[in-house]
């Protein structure tokens, strides 16, 4: 295929019987659960902005202040003229933010949620004509084979907002790796990481008062509705999420208000009251912690940045 300055390639391409399975195996789980991918048809991608907006959500305006502080010191460490690779791009704004300073010769993001991605890379390319984008819908949390419009020097992949956490530590030392084998030797990883932190602090940038966050999981079972033709009602469930100081993270759950039964194509459970379906976690680290778990991924951190709070992080790391 040859490349053109519009181009979006389309990898995802779940069959039915395998997202189907994937799904079933998780609510018949001993302890129900689903993937937070699924988390990401078009209105869940709409809903997590709106989620990046509200007051209680530090995470994102933080990242935003780190590298708005810092854009000359974070282009100085990545270079310019990088193939931009945006995990998780959503509607692309974090990245577009970097784009005066980090000048990618070549911007790829890459997202689950298709037709947003489809949305997003239409209107960028019009503010930015002169960047070559190559759109990819591509569910990057198993594998990471790029096709080869993408181009293999100066790699640099985009992982902001902590999306790191909905990986366990071992899951993420994979996922480094899979990113570290994708790279040539001048290839790396420009990243945002949450901090350990009050947990009150914590638990209301999953709790807001406004209720997005509640939508948001929420949604999920009307995605399993489409997905599975289920017939989850979300008026008998609730939104539940905490801090779990052992295994620091923040834990996100839909829980049964009273009990019932969902049936699914080839499936069905009786939900007690109180039972929950697992549907996220989110790991925080601390700086020494998060370094280490990229050290073990065979890179090496050149430099990071904080705020002044020292809520958030972004961290620069090259293959080794």
């Amino acid at each position: 295929m040859t490349a053109t300055q519009s181009d979006f390639i389309q990898i995802y391409q779940a069959s039915e019987a395998q997202f189907r399975t994937e799904l079933s195996d998780g609510l018949l789980a001993v302890s129900a659960f689903a993937s937070p991918k699924y988390f990401y048809d078009a209105l869940g991608s709409k809903l997590f902005a709106a989620i990046c907006e509200l007051p209680e959500y530090y995470p994102t305006r933080t990242e935003a202040s780190i590298f708005d502080a810092h854009q000359s010191e974070i282009a100085a460490s990545v270079g310019v003229g990088n193939t931009l690779i945006d995990l998780g791009a959503g509607d692309c704004a974090k990245a577009a933010r970097l784009f005066s300073a980090l000048q990618p010769a070549q911007y790829v993001p890459v997202d689950i949620s298709v037709d947003y991605l489809r949305d997003a890379v239409s209107h960028l390319k019009q503010r930015f004509p002169h960047i070559q984008m190559t759109g990819l819908g591509m569910d990057f949390s198993s594998s990471m084979q790029l096709p080869d419009v993408v181009q293999r020097s100066k790699r640099l992949f985009f992982y902001p907002g902590s999306s790191i956490g909905n990986f366990t530590p071992t899951e993420a030392v994979e996922f480094f790796r899979r990113l570290r084998a994708a790279c040539d030797g001048d290839g790396g990883l420009l990243i945002g990481v949450d901090l350990i932190k009050d947990p009150g602090i914590l638990t209301a940038a999953y709790n807001d008062a406004l209720g997005v966050t509640a939508s948001f999981n929420l949604n999920l079972l009307l995605h399993l509705n489409k997905l599975l033709g289920a017939n989850f009602d979300i008026r008998a469930w609730r939104h539940n999420s905490y801090f779990n100081p052992e295994q620091s993270r923040i834990e996100m759950y839909l829980e049964a208000r009273h009990t019932h039964t969902v049936k699914w194509q080839g499936g069905e459970r009786r939900f007690r009251e109180g039972e929950r379906i697992h549907t996220e976690n989110s790991y925080k680290y601390t700086p020494d912690s998060f370094v280490q778990l990229l050290q073990q991924s065979g890179l090496i951190v050149t430099r990071t940045w904080s705020d002044v709070d020292n809520w958030f992080m972004v961290c620069h790391a090259r293959v080794m």
